[in-house]
């Protein structure tokens, strides 16, 4: 392929920039070959002409198309180099906020300095277990690929993670740990992760400090190995640690700063235990002040202080070693302010007394004068002699600075190897996988001896890297059998030999370092002598002597030379060594032990790097030894564990993490291109690339080939072999065949082929809309001619009618004239007509009224004339007749008075006498009292009518006076009346009007009124409903809140059961020997909540071999068991807690049912009492009718005393109805004690019987349950006549008190008796005898009035006690009767029995079974343990086997076995949990056992006597309630039970649906051609990807119709399968929504329909299944929504409003995500611009939601199980002989 054929006109290109590195431009002139220079535009639009290099003539690099930018994988880019891979890194970083991509197997990580909510534990789940490829770039990808080869390969991995400081290395590390911890469970046991993580605090303290790039730069480097046993879950870890930079101890260059730990030091000085320290500021002491500028913006040291100390107690360093650590550090900031003064040119000196020296020495445990001394004075030894030597100042100050970096270096070994043993595990290992974070290639304005050891790493790491690409690509060239060429690609072994080499480099510093008078300035002088001119990578500058460049493979590098021997070195006095192993402080002489006694964990020699390995020993035999050891130089020591970690390395799979560090500010999601190309050009980024660029990088499956490029083929072409079919084409469109290479499943292309073949594509469809819309312009022009012809004839038809219309209109109105002419002339003369004839009626109208007026008043007269006479001569009548009726009533009383006064003389002569006096007043006494009384009420009434007369005549007075007043005014007003008289006409008009007016007002007010109580009611109606309805959600979503809870703690609960009969299955495996056997307390948290005491759990403990046996013996972890036991008490608190609140919240919602209930039978007892008083009644009438009779036969007064006839009648039957009732006491005390008795015997009897005669009796003696009904008779008998004995025992108790009363009244009666004797005495005679008469007569009178009220007690007495003894009479017959029956049946039985053949009727079954204490075993191995759900699923009714463990558990209520009972519901539920822990992954299995569980609940419920679950019932089933034991505990044992198969059966059930899903939602292609490949070559990671079907939707949907079918062959109720249907359809829902949101190449146009089609599928399938109801498909919402976003608009501020509306069941992030990562697939499709993502950031800042972006998939929606009763009859069901149950015998 030409250039001329890619570089024609608008093609796009890059070209250098200074500013940016490149820059796009488009090419305005097609390129010709010879062309020196090329048109080209800016983006901004400037023309610019570009010149070829004459030499090369090489063109700009080629731009790829838009629709290749931003993808997962810089190898999948049509154009493989520099400019396309900084643009696509830069777009996916700034545009789509994607810190992660591809490059062939490196993971390019760019720290966008946020934080961003990609790393939480939803993350880390679906990343888990997917193939690297298939999912969005992300350092949990690498990690699951290590962790997946690991335990596939059986090889270890490492993970190498390189960068700059501040690039994020750390951060990486940490993430890919917690990724293997949470995969691997160990998050529930070893968490070293935690622990490692434990240890950064203090490994950031000791070993990292701000440099100028970093605030928090790694000064050494680490490769962490975590530890994995056989079963690949973490069991420990180690820690390798590489270069120290010890020169930072002493030395910062100016904005940096030593170790964090002396600052946080100095920042804790103030704290007690500090004091001794003496610390002040850093700004005191010499190694802290250097850099002059010890603070870091946002951090507080004092704060991380205490983190470092929480962190070294986590790893088990006690508060005195803590102390002791501090203590060293601190003296080392003293040993810096030590000051040295010159005692001459030679010699050097300390003052005395120096205090920063001598607390130095006091920290140290050392002497004063021995380090003072040896601060200033060396030893030489030679062969016969030693000598001490002053010297000079600056050696002085360079010997104090050595032991500091020595002292510090020791610190930081020994603190590194107690993390390795609190990292250490006892378990042997398995495999490891290594995290190396570890130093990226460094280049400073000056660079010496550390920046050299860097890139020594760096070039052996990037061989190792280079080696490996170079092997992979080989590796697939090989499997897909196509030939291949060696690639030739960079290798920088001539670096490396150019360092480590024989005199190379470093061979040379270990010589020079060895000659006694060697300098820096000697071994540059060797270095120019022997590489200058023999090796092309070394150079020497052009203006210094004292530097050397090394050609590096990322680039040149100017190391300065001085310091190089001096570091190398890294001597140390020997004899500062020696006081130091001679203090008093153990921690000290600790740190300074042989290197041997200090070796890791692992057994291997920790690799130091830089550190020094000074191994001073006091034995002076090994002095020699010692020395020797000490004389080894840092570079030979890097090199050593350089080359221990290659070989590590290389014995493992290595996987690259490259950190990229996008600026240098720190500012968040800013890319700064100079260095991101510095940096790629430095972790060998652009080196995969260019081997990747070297071979075929873009690769195709012949059938992405064929969908994407099926437009470039002819219908002749298409076979339906797509290989063949895709090479034929190839031939025809690429001529030359070194382009492309055919494998055996993919096409391979050079670089550049695939942007050649879009680029016939695109002109393909480019021709073809070409056609297309040439076609529709010339119909759009023809249908534009036509409508205008159609619109001309239209026009012409209305304007000739238009016309028509006119002159129609024009003939109309001259018609119309002459009709109006017409009828007005007859109006004008009708009018006048009409003026005469009403002249001439008005004239005849006042002369007839006036005639009219004169007859009526000459009438008026003649009448008023007659009623003047009338009037005056009755009033002479009446006038005469009231003087004649007076005269007459003054006669009357004249005569009457004379009478009277004859009269009152008679009675006051015989009133004198006593005798006459008493007999009128025998029967007067009362009749006085009237008139006393009437007397005192007439006088009141007078009194009272006097007042009111009084009272109305003063007011009489008033009102005359106010009338003479108003009389006066009213005259005024008369005279202002007549003068106004004109204008009452007008005013009552005025008045009318405004009564209207009022009238109107008033009728307005009173509609408005009326509307507004309406509005009000109904508004107060629609509130209360709203309020209701609040309050209805509000609980219903606590309900299912509790639920959720409740049930998440009861799966916590099945997780622990679970580890623990595992613990328990390990502790029987270590302890073979027999033992004690032991019963397990904690079996089950349901036994022990209900101390369930179980033969068969006996027998099953006993079956499993001698389990738990001798425990005291087992190997176990105690502290393990603890706290599961803690955690499992907890839950058991817990769960009862929640089971309280949830008992109390259901109590709420059925209190008013129950207080109804309760209400309703005491009314019924009330009525049936009633009756039976009624009907007592009847029997007693006649006894009543005798003593009425009596009473009424007696006359006298006294009749009713005490001795009288009708007193001693009522008496007598009292009398006789107490011994009655004495006697029918003991009658029935009598028949009680025998009963008793005859029980007793029937029992012992019973019980001495063999099982023969056992069984031959119970039927023939309790045949149709006689003798049951019988004792519950009687039981129910004693039951009664006890409540009335004590009712009657009550009743005698009131009797006593109110005698005990009316004897009090007595007393009290005689006392006030007594006191009116005393005062009648004291009055004289007459006054005496009237008072002792009116208190007989009140005496007497109260006397019979408590006699009648005695006798209306004693009767009502006798009714109730004839009614009880009529009820007590009644029971004792028919207690007779029973026992007498019953004694017959004994006396029967009990006779010998003869074989006679007599025909029995066909027994009625009572819908149990009975099956003896032996067969339960038995009975739950054959209808659990053994039972095989397909058969009877398939052959049997729904729920059998539960029907017939609650007929068995029936019968035991039946004959009142509370052991029986206990032990078969004990059994059951034990054996259900041991059946699903065996088979707990066969979805039949727990579909089966979830159904059976529930029918065995409802049918406890059913069965129970309640009147809520009886409701439904039949008679017969009422019967069949159980009678003797309230099961309502069990049922929320069996209710826990089910919801713990619930969850089993979900999860599953997601086991199964979980690799289909993401195939069948997303990846496969239901509707076929909409969704076309994209262009991208994506290749993805074939050693992850295992050979496995491909599932469609109909799969699913298959999988979902086997599902519900077998739940429905189970009989699984409908509302329990609408829940497990909804738990399946949000499964699927989040799965593919999650995947979709990490998966950019999913997110397009095409794949929303898609997803749109899939789910409208899924919707039919529920609407086929009757299923719409359940909320299956709201749980698709957020699926839904997110495939409208891709459809939808993305363009302006409509589209963004539209989207915040449509998209609310997705949150902020997921909108967000989904539009940053949706991808056009075709070239007319657009991205979707930053500004619109921030517009929709904008709209939805308000929302209130979780941050979450993926959905949680584990989420079980709480399960409920509503009462479902059966109409299935027990009696009716048949037992078929295939559940091997004969034993069982129907009752």
């Amino acid at each position: 392929m030409a250039a001329s054929e890619l570089y024609t006109k608008y093609a796009r290109v890059w070209i250098p920039d200074v500013e940016e590195v490149w820059k796009s431009a488009e090419l305005t002139k097609d390129y010709r070959h010879g062309d020196g220079v090329l048109q080209l535009q800016l983006e901004d639009g400037k023309e610019l002409e570009y010149k070829l290099d004459p030499k090369t003539n090489n063109l700009p690099h080629l731009r790829n198309p838009d629709i290749l930018v931003g993808e997962n994988d810089l190898t999948a880019l049509s154009y493989l180099h520099e400019p396309a891979v900084l643009h696509n890194l830069k777009v996916r970083f700034m545009d789509s906020k994607l810190i992660y991509t591809y490059c062939g197997i490196v993971l390019v990580a760019i720290n966008p300095y946020e934080t961003l909510p990609i790393y939480g534990t939803d993350i880390i789940n679906a990343y888990s277990g997917q193939n690297m490829g298939d999912m969005d770039p992300h350092i949990f990808a690498v990690a699951e690929e290590a962790y997946k080869q690991m335990a596939r390969d059986e090889r270890n991995q490492s993970i190498i993670v390189s960068g700059e400081s501040g690039a994020g290395k750390t951060v990486s590390a940490k993430y890919a740990m917690r990724y293997f911890a949470t995969v691997s469970g160990s998050a529930s046991e070893a968490n070293v992760e935690e622990k490692v993580l434990a240890s950064n605090p203090i490994m950031e303290s000791i070993g990292n400090a701000k440099t100028t790039r970093n605030d928090n730069s790694s000064r050494f480097g680490k490769y962490i190995e975590i530890g994995f046993d056989k079963k690949y879950h973490i069991i420990g870890a180690n820690m390798r640690t590489y270069l120290l930079e010890k020169s930072r101890v002493v030395f910062q260059a100016d904005e940096e700063r030593n170790y964090h730990i002396f600052y946080q030091l100095c920042a804790s000085g103030h704290l007690p235990e500090f004091k001794a320290l003496k610390l002040g500021k850093a700004d005191d002491f010499h190694y802290t002040k250097q850099g002059r500028n010890p603070v870091i913006d946002g951090i507080d040291d004092a704060k991380e202080m205490s983190t470092t100390r929480n962190a070294f107690t986590l790893l088990g360093v006690n508060e005195s070693y803590q102390l002791g650590l501090f203590q060293i550090l601190a003296s080392i900031l003293h040993l810096g302010n030590v000051e040295v003064k010159d005692r001459d040119s030679d010699s050097s000196i300390i003052p005395p007394n120096n205090g920063h020296l001598s607390v130095f020495c006091e920290l140290m445990g050392v002497t004063y004068q021995d380090m003072s001394h040896w601060l200033c004075h060396k030893k030489l030894k030679t062969a016969t002699e030693t000598y001490i030597k002053p010297i000079p100042k600056l050696q002085a100050i360079n010997a104090r600075d050595a032991l500091a970096k020595h002292i510090y270096a020791k610190l930081f070994n020994w603190i590194v190897d107690h993390v390795n043993k609190a990292l250490h595990s006892s378990v042997k290992q398995h495999s490891f996988i290594g995290v190396l974070d570890i130093y990226g290639f460094e280049t400073f304005e000056i660079n010496s001896f550390e920046q050299f050891c860097i890139n020594y790493a760096n070039e052996k790491l990037q061989q190792q890297f280079n080696m490996h690409v170079f092997k992979l690509e080989q590796e697939e060239y090989m499997r897909e059998q196509i030939p291949w060429t060696l690639i030739d690609f960079y290798d920088n072994q001539p670096c490396i030999n150019l360092i480590e080499a024989k005199m190379g480099i470093l061979d040379l510093l270990d010589e020079e370092c060895k000659m006694p008078k060697g300098s820096d300035d000697s071994w540059a002088q060797k270095l120019y002598n022997t590489h200058l001119k023999t090796c092309a990578l070394f150079e020497k500058p052009r203006m210094s002597n004292k530097a050397f460049i090394i050609q590096h493979f990322a680039d040149k590098v100017e190391y300065q030379c001085d310091g190089f021997l001096e570091k190398n070195k890294d001597t140390v006095n020997e004899e500062q060594i020696h006081v130091l192993k001679a203090s008093k402080f153990d921690l000290l002489v600790e740190l300074f032990q042989d290197e041997e006694k200090a070796r890791s964990p692992t057994g291997a020699v920790p690799a130091t790097g830089g550190r020094t390995r000074l191994s001073v020993k006091p034995d002076k035999n090994k002095g020699g030894q010692a020395s020797k050891e000490h004389k080894k130089t840092v570079g030979l020591q890097f090199r050593n564990s350089l080359q221990l970690l290659m070989e590590t390395l290389n014995a493992t799979t290595p996987h690259y993490v490259r950190c990229i560090k996008p600026n240098d500010y720190k500012y968040g999601f800013t890319f700064d291109p100079k260095r991101a190309v510095q940096q790629l050009r430095a972790c060998g980024v652009l080196e995969t690339i260019r081997i990747s660029a070297a071979g075929f990088p873009s690769r195709w499956t012949y059938q992405e080939f064929f969908s994407r490029y099926r437009v470039l083929m002819k219908q002749k072409d298409v076979l339906t072999d797509r290989k063949m079919t895709c090479k034929n084409v190839l031939e025809k469109l690429v001529q030359d065949q070194d382009k492309y290479q055919f494998g055996k499943t993919k096409i391979f292309f050079r670089a550049g082929q695939v942007a050649y073949l879009e680029k016939l594509r695109a002109d393909k469809l480019r021709a073809a809309c070409i056609r297309i819309q040439k076609t529709i312009r010339c119909w759009l022009a023809r249908k534009k001619y036509l409508r205008m012809k159609h619109a001309a004839t239209t026009i012409q038809r209305y304007v000739r009618g238009y016309q028509a219309r006119c002159l129609a209109k024009f003939l109309r109105r001259t018609r119309a004239a002459i009709v109006i002419q017409k009828y007005q002339r007859m109006y004008v003369q009708r009018t006048c007509y009409k003026r005469k004839q009403a002249a001439a009626l008005v004239m005849q109208c006042i002369l007839r009224a006036y005639m009219a007026r004169q007859l009526y008043k000459a009438l008026l007269r003649e009448h008023k004339t007659i009623i003047i006479q009338k009037m005056v001569r009755g009033w002479l009548a009446r006038q005469w007749y009231k003087r004649t009726l007076k005269a007459i009533v003054y006669l009357q009383c004249c005569i009457r008075r004379m009478r009277a006064k004859r009269e009152l003389k008679k009675l006051k002569i015989e009133a004198r006498s006593v005798e006459h006096f008493k007999k009128l007043n025998i029967g007067m006494e009362n009749k006085i009292m009237q008139l006393q009384r009437r007397i005192d009420d007439q006088n009141k009434d007078n009194r009272a009518l006097s007042e009111r007369l009084n009272s109305l005549e003063n007011s009489h007075a008033a009102e005359s006076e106010r009338l003479r007043v108003e009389l006066t005014r009213l005259r005024g007003a008369e005279e202002d009346a007549k003068n106004n008289a004109n204008k009452v006409t007008s005013l009552l008009e005025e008045l009318e009007r405004l009564r209207k007016d009022l009238q109107n007002t008033q009728k307005e007010k009173k509609a408005i009124e009326d509307w507004a109580k309406t509005y009000q009611e109904e508004m107060e109606k629609v509130l209360l409903v709203q309020i209701c309805s609040c309050e209805t959600q509000q609980l219903e979503y606590d309900l299912n809140e509790e639920r959720s809870r409740y049930q998440n703690l009861l799966t916590e609960h099945l997780r622990l059961e679970e580890k623990y009969d595992d613990l328990k299955e390990e502790i029987t495996f270590n302890v073979p020997k027999p033992g004690h056997r032991r019963t397990d307390s904690t079996h089950s948290s349901n036994e022990s909540e209900y101390t369930y005491n179980s033969e068969f759990a006996e027998s099953e403990e006993g079956t499993r071999g001698g389990e738990v046996r001798d425990v005291s013996k087992a190997i176990l972890d105690m502290s393990l068991f603890l706290k599961l036991q803690k955690r499992v008490s907890e839950l058991e608190q817990e769960k009862q807690s929640l089971q309280n609140e949830l008992d109390r919240r259901e109590e709420q919602f059925q209190r008013a049912r129950e207080h109804k209930k309760a209400r309703s039978a005491e009314l019924e007892y009330e009525s049936l009492k009633r009756q039976e008083l009624e009907s007592e009644n009847k029997k007693l009438k006649h006894d009543l009718n005798e003593m009425r009779q009596s009473l009424r036969g007696s006359a006298e007064a006294g009749s009713a005393a005490p001795g009288s006839p009708a007193y001693t009648v009522l008496l007598d039957q009292l009398n006789a109805s107490n011994e009655e009732l004495e006697v029918r006491k003991e009658e029935v005390l009598i028949l009680r004690s025998q009963l008793v008795s005859q029980r007793e015997a029937m029992q012992h009897k019973v019980r001495n019987k063999t099982s023969h005669s056992y069984i031959k009796y119970i039927p023939d003696l309790n045949e149709d349950g006689e003798l049951w009904l019988v004792y519950e008779g009687l039981k129910e008998t004693n039951r009664l006549l006890e409540s009335q004995l004590q009712a009657q025992r009550r009743s005698h108790e009131n009797e006593v008190e109110v005698l005990r009363g009316e004897l009090q009244s007595v007393k009290e009666e005689n006392n006030r008796q007594q006191q009116l004797l005393a005062q009648n005495l004291q009055l004289p005679p007459e006054a005496r005898i009237e008072a002792s008469l009116q208190h007989e007569i009140t005496r007497l009178t109260n006397e019979n009035l408590d006699l009648m009220e005695q006798l209306e007690k004693q009767d009502k007495t006798v009714r109730k006690l004839k009614k009880q003894l009529k009820v007590f009479a009644k029971k004792i017959n028919d207690l007779e009767g029973t026992c007498h029956r019953l004694c017959l049946e004994r006396l029967t039985t009990d006779e010998p029995v003869h074989p006679v053949n007599i025909p029995r009727r066909e027994k009625d079954f009572q819908g149990m079974l009975e099956y003896k204490k032996e067969d339960e075993l038995k009975l739950v191995k054959n209808l659990i343990l053994e039972l095989k759900p397909r058969g009877v699923a398939v052959n049997l009714i729904p729920g059998l086997p539960a029907y017939v463990l609650f007929m068995c558990l029936r019968h035991a209520d039946y004959i009142n076995d509370d052991q029986k009972v206990r032990s078969l519901l004990t059994s059951i539920i034990n054996s259900i949990k041991k059946i699903l822990k065996k088979r707990g992954d066969d979805f039949e299995t727990v579909s089966f056992w979830l159904s059976n569980t529930c029918r065995f609940l409802h049918c406890l419920k059913q069965y129970s006597g309640d009147e809520q679950f009886m409701k439904h019932n039949t008679s017969k089933q009422n019967d069949h309630c159980l009678s003797n034991f309230d099961l309502a505990e069990y049922r929320q044992v069996l209710s826990d039970l089910a919801i713990q198969i619930y969850q089993q059966l979900i999860k599953c059930m997601e086991n199964i649906l979980q690799p289909m899903i993401v195939s069948g939602m997303l990846e496969h292609e239901t509707i076929q051609g909409v969704s076309g490949v994209k262009p991208t070559g994506l290749r993805k990671r074939t050693s992850s990807i295992a050979d496995e079907g491909t599932y469609t939707l109909d799969s699913i949907i298959r999988q979902l119709n086997s599902f519900h079918s077998i739940m429905c062959q189970h009989g699984t109720d409908p509302e329990l399968i609408k829940q497990v249907v909804k738990q399946q359809f949000y499964i699927i829902g989040a799965v593919t929504l999650n995947n979709l949101l990490l998966r950019k190449d999913m997110c397009s146009w095409s794949k929303g329909m898609q997803i749109r089609y899939n789910v409208s599928q899924l919707e039919e399938w529920l609407r086929d299944k009757n299923l719409m109801t359940c909320g299956a498909k709201e749980t698709l919402e957020p699926l839904i929504q997110a495939a409208q976003l891709l459809q939808v608009k993305k363009k302006t501020d409509e589209d963004a409003e539209a989207i915040c509306s449509m998209c609310n069941s997705l949150s902020t992030a997921q909108i967000v995500k989904v539009l940053n990562l949706y991808t056009p697939v075709n070239a007319f499709e657009e991205r979707v611009s930053v500004l619109f993502i921030r517009t929709i950031q904008t709209r939805l800042r308000d929302r209130k939601e979780s941050p979450q972006l993926l959905m949680d998939t584990k989420v079980i929606y709480p399960v409920t199980f509503p009462f479902n009763p059966s109409s299935l009859a027990l009696e009716t069901i048949q037992i078929p002989s295939s559940l091997n149950v004969g034993f069982l015998t129907r009752v």
